[in-house]
């Protein structure tokens, strides 16, 4: 496939050495290769899966929906299904905007925060990734265009440490030029970061004293944390937030949310241009309103029971052997950062040590576990993990006592 693909591959994410694994089928929480091994899987499609691979419910549901129709180019009933389930959950989305992935969403949400505005800049966290267009992908520090993006494009992107008060508050004072500040409420691909004790309240007052939008990327973190996302779980309303992954039920999906009059500025209501031939496309919203409706306050208990039992077992194994590492959690999100003792920010994450990782990584394909092969990714539960979290912990100590 090298020769057909760069890589092998449609993502870069999936790709290690010597070549990467090939899946043929999913059934809940395990994946069948090509060749016919199973794994338990820890990535899960890096996010959507909260149910696990090919749930009755969503499987049905797409295929009532193909038999009827694919796609359009119109809106059709499934589409405004799917909004008003988002609109009934997520605290800030008074309207609705349905894109096709979460890169769409976060590019079209910082286009609608310029319109609003009328404003130039933004603001992300160093080590925060908000899908791979050239304002987010890159910040002003871009000298040069080996990657594609040219200095320009970047100028107008402030980066700050996560969990850095001081920082947010040093570059939004006294500064008219910031359209927005875009985050992850939870770093998700810097591994998994938490936020500390009320950070993400104290910058939602900092950002609406300096008149500045906030936007909580909950491409990751939207239905996975809570009903309602992490706004709902840290208790914070943006001004406007982007989602994807889960809402979609597994096919691409992408939605853009948030207050009515700043929403009102989208086209055809008003002049910030955005638009696509798979937007609402209806076979993706029958899967997505069928996941969603599936996820109920218990199934959201459930999921944190089984990552902090998992977790908590993973920690007792380092501790055991002495191994230096941190192990963040929230809810059904966990990553583990070896070689350091707390990971706060992009920065702490990178300082990781990634070998180790990778040598896990290694070992847990070989023993029947899949998880995210690179180190700063985030493994995941579903609601279909249940049954295998003692042999996840103890295919993680098994491998651990491998690992020097």
């Amino acid at each position: 496939m090298r020769g057909l693909t760069p890589g092998g591959v449609s993502s870069p994410v999936r790709a290690f050495e010597p070549c990467p694994v090939y899946f043929e089928k999913g059934r809940g929480c395990v994946v069948t290769d090509v060749d016919g091994n199973d794994y338990i899987d820890l990535c899960m499609a890096y996010g959507p899966l909260i149910l696990g691979h090919a749930h009755p419910s969503v499987a049905s549901a797409i295929m009532r929906q193909a038999e009827t129709g694919t796609v359009f180019g119109a809106p059709s009933p499934p589409e405004m299904e799917l909004v008003k389930e988002i609109s009934g959950r997520v605290t800030c989305a008074e309207m609705v905007r349905l894109v096709n992935s979460g890169t769409e969403a976060t590019m079209h949400a910082i286009r609608l925060a310029r319109g609003h505005t009328g404003k130039r800049c933004v603001v992300k966290m160093r080590g925060g990734f908000h899908g791979s267009h050239d304002a987010v992908l890159s910040d002003r520090s871009q000298r040069r265009l080996r990657n594609g993006i040219p200095s320009g494009a970047a100028s107008g992107t402030y980066t700050v440490d996560y969990n850095s008060e001081d920082q947010m508050e040093s570059v939004l004072e006294g500064r008219d030029d910031i359209a927005a500040v875009i985050m992850e409420p939870v770093l998700g691909n810097a591994g998994v970061v938490p936020p500390g004790k009320d950070y993400l309240k104290k910058v939602r007052r900092m950002t609406e004293r300096e008149g500045v939008l906030l936007i909580f990327d909950e491409v990751i973190t939207g239905f996975r944390l809570a009903r309602g996302g992490a706004q709902e779980l840290y208790g914070v309303k943006p001004d406007l937030c982007t989602l994807g992954k889960i809402m979609g039920g597994g096919l691409p999906a992408g939605a853009i949310a948030g207050r009515r009059e700043i929403m009102e500025k989208l086209a055809p209501v008003g002049p910030v241009y955005q638009a696509g031939t798979f937007s609402g496309n209806p076979l993706t919203a029958a899967a997505g309103t069928a996941a969603l409706r599936e996820m109920t306050k218990e199934r959201y208990m459930e999921l944190d029971r089984m990552g902090s039992e998992l977790v908590s077992s993973i920690s007792d194994s380092l501790e055991d052997r002495g191994v230096t590492a941190a192990v963040n959690v929230v809810g059904s999100m966990f990553q583990v950062f070896f070689g350091v003792g707390s990971v706060r920010n992009g920065a702490d994450a990178l300082r990781c040590d990634r070998q180790t990782y990778s040598d896990l990584f290694r070992r847990m394909l070989d023993s029947g576990i899949y998880m995210p092969p690179a180190a700063l990714e985030v493994n995941f539960l579903s609601t279909e993990h249940g049954s295998e979290i003692r042999r996840l912990s103890e295919g993680f100590d098994a491998c651990m006592r491998c690992i020097k």
